[in-house]
């Protein structure tokens, strides 16, 4: 006589080591995302407020060599910072490129932020 087989229970013994190992390389992914995305909103955040800058201390009398160098720090960084005069009015524009992070988003294209900032010209030139 042959004794009774034993039934084998199938257990989830290690399910959660492998799901963990295939959803953690996608939030990671997600979080370099999201950080990328806040740093391009932090750079046009610093774009606007070097435009304005820029626009305010040339329509209170700063050359614009002044004001230029006085919006590039406040500006991102490599930004070009451009000003006009006419009518009464200074008009000050910043642009900067910002690039994706490396890794992961290196296919990502950069992203150009813009802002453009008017002021009445005070000195009225």
């Amino acid at each position: 006589m042959t004794p009774p087989r034993s039934r084998t229970v199938p257990t989830e013994r290690g399910a959660a080591t492998a799901e963990l190992a295939l959803v953690l390389p996608l939030l990671v992914a997600v979080t370099v995302g999201l950080v990328w995305l806040l740093s391009v909103g932090a750079a046009q955040v610093r774009a606007i407020d070097g435009a304005r800058e820029t626009a305010r201390a040339a329509a209170r009398g700063d050359s614009a060599a002044e004001a230029i160098a006085r919006g590039r720090r406040v500006a991102p960084p490599g930004a070009s910072v451009g000003l006009s005069r006419s009518a009464g009015e200074v008009t000050a524009s910043v642009a900067a490129e910002v690039s994706g992070p490396g890794g992961l988003f290196g296919f990502l294209p950069s992203v150009r932020v813009h802002a453009e900032a008017v002021a009445a010209d005070e000195e009225g030139r």
